[in-house]
């Protein structure tokens, strides 16, 4: 750095003296929100240690009920011990390396930013993978629309996908989730514990309708941190709301949502080694870490997507 001298003034004249200062505060870039955490049953975290682990989760057995008459000698029925197996057949890692004379001379620690950096690209990865996985578990009877350029305001077509908006022969976004809240009432899931997944712009139309669905001081609890891309405390159509973009991409459709039932999906996630070693090429540290994880849909009935066109 430089600083201009006064005419006929030559004292200290090459500017030697300043130093270049570095800000110690680094700019971070920006990050998504995750949700899969939220919206999965993870009971099973911390029960995997390696690939190829595998955790079975015992189903519960299904008992016939039979009519019953006066002196019936009765049937008495098997009970099945079926079972899914969730496999963790999913790996993740990141590796990367400070040389000493870095570590030595720098004015933040590189390592600890960069660890900080890979945990959030981790979970990220970790995230849009399955949310990827369950939108194609999702069961025909469960989709509201069509991955369809096509567009349509009948919520109950299955050819196109919904004109999402609040004009002559389009489809709200209250409306859209209404649908997905009869979907699961017709498969009998259960009232608690329902979420419905949906990126920015479909929450931006959402605001329009009525921005109090979406402010928390309307909400059950103004006073609450929302965390995980939850939009709201409360609940809307029985619905947890969250906003992610880690949701796949439409094929024609603008966009899509996903919702379901906690449990609909089970996650295991682990992250199975960290390690910090020396390098064999040159001075300096490696840090490497390996992430293992597997998922499995045990209810698809309670699992369901749709798809929308914003014109």
């Amino acid at each position: 750095m430089t600083v201009a001298n006064t005419g006929g003034w030559n004292n200290l004249p090459s500017g030697n003296f300043i130093p270049e200062i570095y800000s110690k505060n680094v700019q971070k870039f920006l990050r998504k929100v995750a949700v899969v955490s939220d919206i999965t049953n993870t009971d099973y975290f911390g029960e995997i240690a390696n690939f190829g682990d595998t955790v079975r989760i015992i189903k519960e057995p299904t008992i016939s009920v039979t009519a019953y008459t006066r002196g019936l000698s009765l049937n008495t029925e098997q009970l099945a011990d079926d079972q899914l197996t969730l496999t963790v057949d999913q790996a993740n890692y990141f590796q990367f390396a400070v040389d000493d004379i870095e570590a030595k001379v720098a004015h933040i620690n590189w390592t600890d930013m960069a660890i900080g950096s890979a945990a959030y690209s981790l979970r990220n990865t970790f995230d849009s993978a399955v949310l990827s996985y369950m939108r194609g578990q999702a069961p025909s009877g469960n989709i509201v629309g069509s991955d369809s350029a096509t567009s349509t305001g009948d919520i109950t077509s299955t050819s196109a996908a919904m004109d999402l908006g609040y004009g002559a022969g389009e489809v709200s976004p209250l409306r859209m989730m209404a649908r997905a809240r009869r979907q699961l009432n017709d498969q009998d899931a259960p009232e608690d514990n329902r979420w419905f997944v949906a990126p920015p712009d479909f929450w931006e139309i959402m605001e329009d309708e009525n921005s109090k669905l979406l402010d928390r001081d309307f909400s059950s609890d103004s006073d609450s941190k929302l965390r995980n891309g939850r939009v709201t405390e409360g609940l809307i159509r029985g619905f947890r709301c969250y906003m992610s973009r880690n949701l796949p991409a439409a094929s024609s459709a603008t966009n899509s949502i996903l919702f379901g039932h906690m449990s609909s999906t089970a996650t295991a996630s682990q992250i199975a080694k960290t390690e910090v070693l020396r390098s064999e090429d040159f001075f300096g540290d490696k840090t490497r870490g390996l992430h293992l994880f597997g998922r499995k849909t045990l209810r698809t009935e309670t699992l369901g997507t749709g798809y929308y066109v914003i014109d």
